[in-house]
């Protein structure tokens, strides 16, 4: 067992963490650019915590121009091994009602103007997606979030869209109904892939504040719906915080999902054709196995 370092990155309505010891907002410089914001650090129960406001303190960056590499380097950068992604999102399935918490489990990516890669051209790599999510971790969320009395959804798919609009109803519809997806955001992607590539156990908490614009018993989305839903969710979405601590106090080592060791088998390029700038941008990332 190992001691934990918990990442929370917050998206819309969460801008901060209640209860934080020592807390100080730091600046982290990294390879990739600034990361959204400074990052708040802190204990609770002795437990180191980083928290990231994903699109910035007064919500600045919009879902496409959110630094999503430059976010997941910042956290690395700082230790940390367990990320807990919060977010916003709309729902396919009548029984995930406005409030309720789900635990995603799979993606389909719609995403197209993002970066999503730490590698590339110089330096080529290749990692396992098939459980995108960790398993440990993911049921740690789902738990504490149960703890704080919201109803929560311990799966789910996730479909990640560009925005900044929202969906047409003939897109929510083919979402629910020909893809399948039980929920929609706009952040979860690359966020989900570059975690990966990082070798962070990575779960992503999403909280419903609407139906998309599919449900014909409700109006279609708005932001002022969203932000409504929100206020209610943020209280129950700290305290979820609040109860990680507890149950992330020690961890497994190495993590039985394999998010530390992701990057095992997936290096292509050789070493004597590996780009050295690249290869110095990673060092966080992929120290461990750039540097072995």
């Amino acid at each position: 067992m190992t001691e934990a370092v918990i990442g929370i990155i917050g998206g819309s309505g969460v801008y901060d963490i209640d209860g934080l010891e020592d807390a100080r907002w730091q600046s982290v410089r990294t390879p990739w650019g600034a990361p959204s914001d400074q990052i708040l650090t802190g204990r609770i129960d002795g437990i180191a915590m980083a928290f990231l406001p994903r699109h910035g303190r007064g919500h600045v960056h919009s879902p496409t121009t959110v630094p999503y590499r430059a976010n997941i380097d910042a956290m690395k950068r700082l230790g940390v091994t367990d990320l807990v992604a919060v977010s916003a999102c709309g729902s396919f399935r009548e029984a995930m009602a406005p409030g309720d918490f789900v635990v995603v489990d799979q993606y389909i990516d719609r995403t197209f103007a993002r970066e999503k890669s730490f590698f590339g051209t110089g330096l080529v790599a290749h990692v396992s997606l098939a459980h995108p999510t960790c398993a440990r971790l993911s049921a740690l969320c789902a738990d504490a979030a149960g703890a704080s009395g919201v109803t929560v959804h311990p799966k789910g798919t996730y479909l990640a869209m560009e925005g900044p609009q929202f969906s047409t109803r003939a897109e929510s519809l083919m979402y629910r109904n020909v893809w399948g997806a039980d929920v929609i955001g706009m952040t979860g992607m690359p966020e989900a892939k570059l975690a990966r590539e990082a070798e962070l156990c990575y779960a992503s908490l999403a909280m419903v504040t609407d139906y998309d614009s599919w449900h014909p018993g409700h109006e279609a989305v708005d932001v002022a719906a969203v932000i409504a839903t929100l206020g209610r969710n943020s209280a129950n979405a700290r305290a979820t915080v609040a109860g990680l601590p507890g149950r992330l106090a020690t961890r497994p080592a190495p993590c039985p999902c394999g998010c530390d060791r992701a990057l095992d088998h997936a290096i292509m390029t050789a070493p004597a054709k590996r780009d050295p700038a690249l290869l110095a941008r990673l060092d966080a990332v992929a120290g461990r196995v750039l540097t072995a």
